[in-house]
């Protein structure tokens, strides 16, 4: 949302584009990738195994395209779609596209990657986090926290009543004990809490109601969040932004 996107590119055949990179992810992937990935509970359908650094670099070299990215949205493969945050042109990306996207991710690697690369840069950000933040689909649930907690580390110019606005969101989904919502809505709250003193003092509040709740996994939202927004580093870094 605030840093300056690359110059599209123009892409004649997505879809002749998207075979190459299919075949590039092949010659690359790993079983020992593979079997890293599973380890960190990063699970689809379809996986070639390559590493993070392979695809930001691959990412890189294909440059921004909206037609690219769809295609490559669309071949299900799973690097091909953590490729798409690096391609997809955040001004073209719509409303029901995010959405058909959201509903389609199956990982947190994948949800996490367009929430911090893409969605968060798109006019619809915000809207997004406030309508994703009751659905019932695990990952759709994690992505409204995924993105808040995305621009709340981007969006610099942003007033604090934007975030103010998030905050009952993330309280009435405290108490969503599935581990990817749970981590995803401490992020969130740690991430508001770190833009200024004013959100940072709104934000202990609610962790420690949270810390106090009968809920277990509100519980643990609220003393993650209490420890990471009392650490000295942190501290000095909010008394230094109010300055």
């Amino acid at each position: 949302m605030t840093k300056t996107a690359k110059k599209p590119k123009k892409v004649e055949d997505p879809n002749a584009v998207t075979k190459e990179v299919l075949a590039w992810l092949e010659r690359r992937g790993t079983k020992k990738n593979r079997d890293g990935m599973a380890r960190y509970a990063i699970v689809a359908p379809k996986v070639f195994g390559v590493s993070v650094g392979d695809l930001r670099n691959k990412g890189k070299e294909l440059g921004r395209s909206h037609e690219l990215a769809m295609a490559l949205w669309a071949s299900g493969w799973y690097e091909a779609r953590m490729l798409v945050p690096f391609v997809g042109e955040p001004g073209r990306v719509t409303s029901a596209q995010m959405d058909r996207w959201a509903r389609d991710f199956d990982n947190w690697a994948v949800c996490d990657a367009l929430c911090f690369h893409l969605f968060d840069r798109t006019p619809h950000a915000y809207d997004k986090v406030t309508q994703w933040a009751t659905r019932r689909e695990e990952f759709v649930k994690r992505a409204a926290f995924a993105l808040a907690a995305s621009l709340a580390g981007h969006d610099k110019a942003a007033p604090d009543a934007n975030f103010e606005k998030i905050l009952p969101l993330i309280e009435q989904a405290a108490d969503d004990d599935r581990n990817f919502v749970k981590k995803g809505v401490s992020w969130a709250l740690r991430g508001i809490g770190m833009r200024s003193q004013n959100l940072h003092a709104s934000s202990i509040a609610l962790a420690r109601r949270l810390a106090e709740s009968s809920s277990p996994s509100a519980r643990w939202i609220g003393k993650d969040t209490l420890r990471d927004l009392t650490r000295p580093l942190v501290l000095k870094r909010v008394a230094k932004r109010a300055g």
